[in-house]
């Protein structure tokens, strides 16, 4: 069975949840994910690429200054052709925005519909007009709906009666290299201490703690790995032991972990901080560097209140924090609670779970029509 993913997230941006969850599905079988389309082609046109083993992105391309109800036809026409070419039989429909659901409509009726909530989108940044309504939309579609984290579920729990709660998970072979001796870490030649940090900077940001830190600590330096998004990087704070290194592989994050000292989450406390559950919180700690956190609340519970990560909120709270970081690095008690902690978290067991409750639901369904068909008949 096929497994169509809609996706907002390009495949090619950054290796997060998605591509963990349906890199595994595609060992099994063929993956298609259908990504939001670029408004860069003189004609309409649909480009079809495979990025790993049985995985293939498509990318409608379109005009530019088109109706929103022209830009749903004309993706429906172009998807409906990769459709044939694809040869797409029976699958699984799996949706990580419900802004790709007004192009459902023309295609084939899957065999379920999952709807992998792992943000709420509807509190980020300049959201997309009605992405509201396509979600209430998608939740009476949905036959199972997985969330990113126990806080995105506590929101969503009473919209669907099959709601099940899947937080960031890990690779911890992959992360796990951090704690090998490595001979040549990236950026190595920033001094220490070095306190870093990787993912999307973003409107999550916190500019202002991270100004003032660092400028309360400047025989500190601070790395700051990854891209930035939705914001002008001007308004970044630019002292001179901040950092910006720019977007790195997630083959390179292990070696960019071995150079820190601590690693940061210094996320704001805002609408769009409010239900996420930072993949990189598991991440810094498989890699073996101790970890400061404003009070995410998925961070909170259970890594701040097991003692795992250091939750401050102001500048002096992240100063004690790193300054706690620095000392427990040394401390194996400390590592030996973390990797007690993440002995069974992974990925892999992660999609374990989630297709016993994928297939469960099938065969469910699968007996509801013969029961249903068998009624008809008497």
């Amino acid at each position: 069975m096929d497994l169509i993913c809609f996706s907002h997230l390009r495949w090619n941006f950054v290796y997060q949840r998605p591509q963990h969850l349906l890199s595994r599905f595609a060992q099994h079988g063929r993956v298609v994910v259908i990504e939001e389309p670029l408004t860069d082609a003189q004609s309409p046109y649909l480009e079809i690429f495979s990025v790993i083993g049985n995985v293939s992105v498509v990318v409608p391309h379109l005009p530019a200054g088109l109706h929103q109800d022209e830009i749903i036809r004309q993706q429906k026409e172009l998807l409906c052709s990769g459709w044939k070419t694809l040869n797409i039989g029976k699958y699984i429909a799996w949706f990580y925005t419900p802004m790709s659901l007004p192009l459902f409509d023309a295609f084939p009726i899957p065999d379920l519909i999952v709807y992998d909530c792992m943000d709420e989108l509807s509190a980020f940044k300049n959201p997309p007009a009605g992405l509201k309504e396509n979600e209430d939309r998608l939740f009476q579609k949905a036959d199972l709906v997985f969330t990113g984290g126990y806080s995105l579920y506590e929101a969503k729990k009473s919209l669907h009666p099959d709601v099940h709660p899947f937080p960031s998970s890990i690779d911890k072979d992959h992360f796990g290299k951090a704690r090998a001796t490595i001979t040549n870490p990236l950026d190595d030649d920033i001094p220490h201490p070095r306190i870093g940090f990787f993912g999307v900077i973003d409107e999550r940001f916190d500019i202002e703690l991270l100004r003032e830190v660092a400028s309360q600590k400047p025989d500190w330096n601070f790395m700051m790995v990854g891209p930035v998004v939705k914001i002008e990087p001007a308004t970044l704070p630019q002292n001179v032991n901040i950092h910006y290194l720019g977007s790195r592989s997630y083959e390179d994050l292990p070696r960019c972990l071995a150079a820190w000292d601590v690693a940061l989450i210094p996320f704001a406390l805002n609408e769009s901080t409010r239900f996420i559950s930072p993949t990189k919180t598991p991440e810094y700690l498989a890699g073996g560097v101790p970890v400061v956190s404003t009070p995410i609340q998925d961070v909170v519970h259970p890594y701040g209140e097991k003692g795992l990560v250091y939750i401050a909120q102001t500048p002096a709270e992240f100063i004690e924090g790193i300054e706690w970081g620095l000392r427990v690095t040394a401390d194996p008690a400390w590592l030996s609670k973390v990797d007690e902690f993440l002995e069974d978290i992974s990925w892999d067991l992660t999609w374990e779970k989630m297709m016993a409750l994928v297939k469960n639901k099938i065969i469910s369904k699968q007996e509801g029509k013969l029961t249903e068909k068998e009624n008809i008949y008497v």
